[in-house]
């Protein structure tokens, strides 16, 4: 880790509700809500998800599979999400949730007017808006996590 942690102390726990608990604990909050209030499809969530988690490498969120009343993703799919571009596995909107990830977080100067065109006949507005809150806090708390070397200690916090 590249946070020193006291010892006995969680480090997801001291590092976001300790030491700058004014902001951790709010992030937390967003964190939490991206996974408690989507209104997206499991496959284009977690195609998104997990297109973010490849990109800042965190291990935590590569080895996370969000659960939705028992139901996960297959265990072939994260190597789907790799291959978003040619795999037969992803519906059109799985595939345009993974290149919205990868676009957000690598290019997003590049989103140009014919990405549009293709992510608004196939998503509403409100789930633009969702998709694109959500990729922003994988981005920004996946690659934190990194980043500090928490991520193999990271936990789903609770409310």
């Amino acid at each position: 880790m590249n946070i020193d942690i006291p010892q006995g102390k969680d480090p997801i726990g001291y590092v976001w509700g300790e030491m700058v608990p004014g902001i951790g604990i709010a992030a937390a909050n967003l964190s939490l809500s991206v996974y408690s209030h989507t209104t997206l499809g499991l496959r284009e969530f977690e195609a998104a998800r997990l297109r973010v988690a490849q990109i800042n490498g965190c291990l935590f969120c590569l080895d996370w599979r969000t659960d939705r009343d028992g139901q996960k993703v297959e265990e072939e799919f994260a190597d789907a999400v790799t291959q978003w571009r040619t795999t037969d596995a992803f519906d059109d909107r799985t595939r345009l949730a993974a290149e919205y990830a990868e676009r957000y977080a690598l290019d997003h100067h590049g989103i140009d007017d014919e990405f549009w065109s293709r992510m608004t006949a196939h998503y509403s507005q409100v789930e633009i808006v969702e998709l694109s809150m959500s990729i922003g806090s994988w981005l920004a708390f996946g690659r934190l996590n990194r980043v500090l070397g928490l991520d193999t200690a990271c936990v789903l916090p609770k409310p």
